[in-house]
């Protein structure tokens, strides 16, 4: 028997060494998805053995996500479990279009592995920082990124009540994080990322992604994806111009989350590695009242226990 729930695909930032190597032993069928990958790079080898930092370069990260959130949700639609809608976080959103059958496995690592390059590409050069605000409003963090004097910064991630991402010159980050403090945040947490991402400085990445997309064939998404530009669902809005301008502007992951609790679902299940996307979303459904079952997939452990549960 089918059973649905919305699937929730992380970001950059949840890769760890080791990711997926528990389901590669485990399960014939992941095993064999992943060793059917025609690729130059031996990103599998990546996932499982690091070094960490190799793993962490965005050229990397990228691909090995895709090839983990693949493989993990092609073998939970082998065990009966498929999405009645879909959301991502950044890259995680690319995730979701895969879920909701807008291109095929190879072609969704195939974008993530050329998105990855001209990001990486993008972002050389650039003295850039991205911090994470915890304890404050969204509104008070967005007004103090305008007030900022000393350079660019902007708000890259609004995640969840509570939590924002900025992201700009180091120097204004620094003022940012400064102001923000004294206006009672909680935290300010500086993430290990290697580009300005979400911000004006990601336009030439844009520019390619507009030109790599512009011959694809995109199919209509057959489930409701939440978009990380708009908060809202992609509906028939050009996806290509909405992944284009994802690259480039905020995510809007708090009111996505909020759109999919508008719409009455109930029961998410997020594909990892990690439980960060858990996370938001038990904050974000506190603050609007409504009850929620949540799951999260990072190891074959996790896989079992959401199996056993849908029994």
């Amino acid at each position: 028997m089918k059973t649905r729930q919305v699937f929730l695909y992380a970001g950059q930032g949840s890769q760890k060494v080791g990711m997926g190597l528990d389901f590669y032993q485990e399960y014939p069928s992941y095993r064999s998805f992943l060793d059917s990958l025609n690729m130059r790079t031996d990103f599998i080898r990546l996932m499982h053995e690091g070094p960490a930092e190799e793993l962490s370069k965005t050229e990397n990260t990228q691909v090995c996500m895709a090839i983990f959130a693949a493989g993990v949700t092609r073998l939970l639609s082998e065990h009966g479990i498929e999405a009645e809608a879909a959301c991502g976080l950044s890259l995680g959103e690319y995730g979701a279009l895969y879920a909701a059958g807008v291109f095929t496995e190879e072609r969704y690592i195939n974008i993530l592995r050329f998105r990855g390059k001209v990001m990486m590409e993008t972002g050389m050069g650039i003295e850039s920082a991205m911090s994470a605000v915890m304890g404050c409003e969204s509104e008070v963090i967005r007004d103090v990124c305008e007030s900022v004097k000393s350079g660019y910064v902007t708000v890259a991630n609004y995640n969840c009540p509570g939590q924002a991402v900025i992201c700009g010159e180091e120097t204004a980050v620094s003022e940012a994080e400064e102001k923000l403090k004294s206006l009672g945040a909680k935290r300010c947490v500086r993430l290990n990322v290697s580009g300005p991402f979400h911000t004006r400085y990601m336009e030439p990445a844009g520019k390619a992604l507009a030109a790599y997309f512009k011959n694809m064939h995109f199919a209509k998404p057959r489930i409701p994806v939440a978009m990380n530009v708009t908060g809202t669902f992609a509906g028939e809005a050009d996806l290509k111009d909405l992944l284009v301008r994802q690259v480039q502007s905020s995510v809007y992951l708090e009111q996505d989350l909020m759109s999919l609790l508008d719409r009455g679902y109930t029961d998410f299940l997020e594909i990892g590695p990690g439980n960060t996307m858990a996370g938001f979303l038990k904050r974000t459904a506190r603050k609007k009242g409504v009850g929620i079952r949540v799951s999260s997939i990072d190891s074959t452990d996790d896989f079992r226990k959401v199996i056993e549960n849908e029994r």
